[in-house]
């Protein structure tokens, strides 16, 4: 009777702990990322040699514990935001976060911002995201030093469409050129064609540029053979001096203009014009293939590391800590890659990742482990009833 009491006190401790086991997913049914944890209970054997009633009474066991906690990874349900930073995964993996002094952590919750140190960071604890550098490696990176677009001069124009083959075809002009210095200064240029009314000479266009001021800035002549460009004129180069910055050479490509009958309208335009002026960075995305996009004011973009992942043959070992983190306490060197490589999963920008805690399984087992508890309270009580009855027996 006394066995039978600790045995049921066995029960009703790991019921409680079930509880607390519920009561936790049910807490964090909000919490993003979170992933929910079961109990798996096992039955205790006295392995002492003897018993209290006799070795032939040891197969009727000694009670309870539990034996392990296993945490569900399946997947939670992701849901959109607002913010650019923010990022979910579907499949298997975990992102890669740093703190301060460089030690590595994983999670799944992924709601991130740049930080007041430059850092794309966790919102809740201030780790780092972890990008691949060069050679695979997790590394945080800083946009303090990428807050600005230098300033990069103009080297090429490239014009496209038609010149009017038209013997009385009208000079085409070409205006807003934007030419962009070494200091990154705009200079906005006019080119003016002109059809070449030498006699004896057909398919021939001089080019004339000038500035805002209406300076010359240079010229170029170009030449068709039927409908196309003579490839020895198809490029010229102009050089210009602006104040203030260094000298330029600038290209210029004609091979993408043509020179057929429109009637007397030309229709040339600039296809391209390179170089940049100061940009100061605006936003920062992530893209769909999990990488870091810079966006200028200049309209420049750069692309930094992809978003490292990271994935554990069994991430069953992993330390579970508080604020969706988990450390790695094994010898176990996960996989590192990018969103979607090597069986990793994909990453989804401005979306986060829900809990996976399915709250009507929590319910039914909360019905069950109260059975449970009161199965073994019923135990004891009776258990007790018999002790109580055994002692008034020597009163008869």
């Amino acid at each position: 009777m006394l066995g039978a009491i600790y045995t049921s006190l066995s029960g009703m401790d790991a019921y409680t702990k079930g509880l607390q086991t519920i009561s936790n997913n049910v807490a964090n049914l909000n919490s993003n990322g979170y992933k929910q944890t079961t109990l798996a209970f096992s039955n205790l054997v006295d392995d002492s040699g003897s018993s209290f009633l006799g070795s032939g009474w040891r197969d009727n066991g000694s009670g309870v514990h539990i034996a392990s906690t296993l945490t569900d990874f399946s997947q939670g349900q992701l849901q959109t935001t607002n913010n650019d930073l923010d990022l979910a995964l579907q499949g298997s993996g975990f992102l890669v976060v740093l703190n301060k002094d460089g030690n590595t952590f994983y999670s799944r919750t992924g709601s991130f911002a740049v930080d007041k140190d430059g850092y794309i960071s966790d919102q809740a604890t201030g780790e780092r995201l972890a990008v691949l550098d060069a050679g695979g490696h997790p590394v945080a990176i800083n946009l303090n030093d990428k807050k600005v677009s230098e300033p990069a001069a103009t080297t090429k124009i490239a014009f496209s469409d038609n010149l009017s083959s038209d013997v009385n075809a009208p000079p085409a002009t070409v205006s807003n050129i934007t030419v962009t210095d070494s200091r990154g200064g705009q200079h906005v240029w006019t080119a003016t064609f002109t059809k070449s009314t030498d006699i004896g000479v057909t398919d021939q266009w001089d080019v004339a540029f000038t500035d805002s001021t209406g300076a010359d800035v240079g010229s170029a002549t170009l030449k068709f053979i039927g409908n196309d460009i003579d490839p020895t004129t198809q490029t010229a180069t102009l050089d210009y001096a602006p104040d203030g910055a260094d000298p330029m050479t600038v290209t210029l490509d004609f091979s993408g203009v043509t020179s057929q009958s429109q009637g007397t309208t030309s229709t040339i335009q600039t296809a391209s014009v390179d170089g940049n002026a100061v940009g100061t960075l605006s936003t920062v995305t992530i893209d769909e293939n999990g990488h870091i996009l810079l966006t200028y004011t200049n309209q420049k973009t750069e692309t930094e590391g992809a978003v490292a992942i990271a994935n554990f043959r069994n991430p069953q070992l992993l330390t579970r800590l508080s604020n969706g983190l988990y450390q790695n306490g094994t010898t176990e060197t996960p996989t590192l890659a990018a969103s979607n490589t090597d069986g990793m999963g994909t990453l989804t920008p401005k979306s986060i990742e829900s809990s996976n805690v399915d709250l009507s399984a929590e319910f039914g087992d909360l019905i069950l482990l109260q059975r449970g508890f009161q199965a073994c309270s019923e135990v004891i009580s009776v258990s007790n009833d018999m002790i109580q009855q055994l002692f008034s027996i020597r009163g008869q």
